[in-house]
């Protein structure tokens, strides 16, 4: 195990910073993993206009897994939400960073 992955599984394992969530695949069995929420406002500019939206990002580790699809399902905390767009890795490939919307 690298260190980069090794200071990952610490993260994820920080009550502090992550949280125990339900994944569901499109059409597949719900599974518990743990996420690191992004609940970061974002501001994004349209001509000479900057729109300021609330946004739902999560950190999941691609160990548990490892192919996020648009569609996907997320609970945390009795709340259910869709991935959206495209989930992108990080440099190490070890955590996917998603959007998510409410269900």
């Amino acid at each position: 195990m690298s260190v980069f992955a090794a200071a990952v599984d610490n993260l994820f394992a920080d009550p502090n910073i992550a949280r125990d969530a339900t994944y569901i695949a499109d059409g597949g069995t719900p599974k518990l993993v743990r996420v690191v929420p992004r609940r970061a406002d974002e501001v994004t500019g349209f001509g000479e206009a900057r729109l300021w939206s609330e946004t739902t990002r999560i950190d999941l580790r691609v160990a548990e897994v490892p192919n996020p699809r648009p569609g996907d399902r997320v609970e945390i905390d009795g709340e259910a939400f869709l991935i959206q767009g495209e989930p992108v890795r990080d440099r190490e490939r070890l955590v996917w960073t998603v959007d998510l919307r409410p269900a």
